[in-house]
């Protein structure tokens, strides 16, 4: 198991788990999310590719519409 740290609270993950994998879990569609691990921007491109290892930081933000 991995340990995650997302949005700021700890989550346990599957080994080996990318970013695409996390946001599968996480959402219902990828549409209008954005990531960030540790820091850094990962391009909806490179999800499935973006490893995510013990103790990583992941920053999960949704797109809402409203006013």
């Amino acid at each position: 198991m991995t340990t995650l740290r997302v949005n700021g609270r700890e989550v346990e993950v599957s080994d080996p788990t990318t970013v695409a994998v996390l946001v599968q879990q996480l959402t219902l569609s990828p549409r209008g999310v954005a990531v960030a691990v540790n820091g850094e921007v990962v391009p909806r491109g490179g999800w499935a590719g973006a490893q995510l290892t013990d103790g990583d930081e992941v920053e999960v933000l949704m797109a809402v519409q409203g006013g």
